[in-house]
């Protein structure tokens, strides 16, 4: 039964492992996302972090990428900036293989 137990304490442990590097490669998927478009909207650097953070807050507001996407195209569009919906979301899925990278380099 030891065998069990312990094969069981070794799943949760790597499925809270788990969970815990999608929310950080989440979080700095967001992150880059966020300054990659405050370039775009011209923003200085004090002015990018607190957008960058915004950002990130953005994805507590619903399940799923839609929340961060609408935020950051709806940012770019009062700013006056051209850029589209689509390149929006293929940002968003470069900067989450960025972040996987970066955080994969850490560890």
């Amino acid at each position: 039964m030891t065998t069990f137990n312990d094969r069981e304490r070794a799943e949760e442990a790597k499925f809270a492992h788990d969970e815990e590097m999608l929310f950080r490669i989440q979080a700095r998927r967001n992150k880059l996302l966020a300054v990659w478009a405050a370039e775009h909207m011209g923003l200085d650097a004090a002015e990018t972090e607190a957008y960058a953070k915004a950002v990130v807050q953005a994805e507590f507001e619903e399940a799923g990428d839609e929340d961060v996407i609408r935020k950051v195209f709806g940012d770019l569009v009062l700013a006056g900036t051209k850029v589209g919906e689509p390149e929006v979301r293929k940002a968003l899925e470069e900067k989450a293989v960025e972040a996987r990278r970066q955080l994969m380099g850490e560890a």
